[in-house]
């Protein structure tokens, strides 16, 4: 029996706004060959690709992202009439999720890659009760990783089975981005949003203390602290060891990693961490904190820190004396699909 399935998502490579784009373009990249699943997709017009067999597109025009998002509800809501299960992601997949579990026979399976409590110190409250709905009103729930599924069981009281993320590498050019930014020591980077989150303040601090004066750290992406951090930045007297880099499109993002000698996480909360996997991927040492993909990885793979300016720059001194590349075994895009068709099967039996 084949297993029909219709997934909504947001953006597809390469109009990758998040993590979560990264990780709907893979899956439908790994269930495409199986012959035991058919997996289709919707995506917002603005994002989709133009004529790629199994994905449907809707345009979403202006207005917030449950705005857009409800105007793909009646599309998803067709298409999951022809489905055995309907898959949505994060809260923002509320609405239709919800409509095609009431109006159709489709097993509604939601997904968890991060919490409003992740992505916020005050998350939204609508964020919030969305979250609990979809928490509690889904067939089946999905956290990528172990820690999801703790904060989802202790914020909203259910549970939910664990399908951590497969591992992502970029292509590379050949690009000399030391050269190109004028480094002649070590390179450290980090790439993400400008946001509490991730941390970067506590990493600015961190380079007032690492050994090592003649690294350089290249902050790549922007976001609404950028200025902020900038101006931090000054306030430290590091500026001339750090580089914003801006925002890096993903055919040069390759050869950053590719330049780097050690790649900095310093998340508040990384439910998984698909930049830990791509720096890997590059064979740059990587210094984080808690995250979901040090679930898949072994001990001692990663320099482990807290999101403390001190720990961060001991980090750092550690990584930057270890000699060649990490040791791991990398989780691939098949096995994540298939643990995903696992839990649709479950759900329809």
């Amino acid at each position: 029996m084949t297993a029909r399935i219709l997934m909504l998502g947001w953006g597809f490579p390469p109009n990758v706004t998040g993590g979560l784009d990264t990780w709907v373009g893979e899956v439908f990249e790994a269930f495409e060959p199986r012959d035991d699943a058919d997996l289709e997709l919707l995506l917002p017009g603005e994002y989709a690709p133009d004529d790629r067999e199994g994905i449907h597109s809707v345009p979403t025009g202006e207005g917030d992202i449950i705005t857009r998002v409800g105007r793909m509800s009646d599309r998803f809501v067709e298409l999951a009439e022809d489905v055995d299960i309907a898959h949505t992601n994060d809260w923002f997949g509320y609405g239709p999720g919800l409509r095609a579990k009431r109006e159709t026979d489709a097993k509604w399976v939601s997904a968890f890659h991060s919490l409003s409590s992740d992505r916020n110190i005050n998350p939204p409250e609508r964020e919030v009760e969305t979250e609990r709905r979809v928490a509690k009103q889904s067939d089946v729930l999905i956290s990528v990783s172990d820690i999801t599924r703790r904060n989802v069981r202790e914020l909203y009281g259910v549970d939910s089975h664990v399908v951590h993320n497969g591992f992502s590498s970029l292509e590379t050019t050949g690009h000399d981005v030391k050269s190109d930014l004028g480094i002649e020591g070590p390179m450290l980077f980090f790439v993400g949003r400008h946001t509490d989150q991730k941390g970067i303040s506590h990493l600015l601090y961190a380079m007032q203390k690492v050994q090592n004066t003649d690294a350089t750290l290249v902050l790549g992406g922007s976001g609404h602290q950028t200025e902020h951090l900038k101006m931090f930045a000054e306030l430290l007297g590091i500026t001339d060891r750090v580089e914003f880099a801006g925002y890096i499109p993903e055919e040069k993002l390759g050869d950053y990693y590719a330049a780097a000698d050690v790649f900095i996480s310093p998340s508040r909360a990384e439910p998984f961490g698909l930049t830990i996997t791509e720096a890997l991927a590059a064979g740059a040492q990587v210094v984080a904190t808690e995250s979901g993909v040090r679930e898949t990885l072994p001990e001692g793979c990663l320099v482990e820190v807290t999101t403390n300016s001190d720990s961060i720059a001991h980090g750092i001194d550690e990584a930057l004396a270890r000699e060649g590349p990490p040791e791991y075994e990398p989780r691939t895009w098949d096995e994540v699909a298939a643990d995903l068709l696992a839990v649709y099967n479950s759900a329809v039996a």
